[in-house]
């Protein structure tokens, strides 16, 4: 789905390389992403992996986008 082109700008751009970044996909297409604190549990480390803080205002915009189904559908294009 994604080549080794899309990995290196996310990584240049957080820091985070590319087996984190599959690991964390992996939890979240085995995760429940309809339930709020499985959310927020991933949110939760993708902030400890990048170590940027997310205030508790965007957290819940983006638990309210996840559960809403407002997420972009071309996400390669944010990076």
């Amino acid at each position: 789905m994604f080549g080794d082109n899309f990995f290196k700008r996310v990584e240049n751009k957080t820091n985070v390389n590319k087996n984190t970044i599959l690991s964390l996909a992996q939890r979240l297409q085995n995760g429940n992403m309809k339930d709020e604190n499985s959310i927020r549990d991933v949110i939760k480390e993708i902030s400890d992996i990048t170590g940027k803080n997310i205030s508790k205002e965007k957290e819940d915009k983006i638990v309210d986008s996840i559960i809403g189904d407002k997420i972009p559908k071309n996400i390669d294009k944010m990076f």
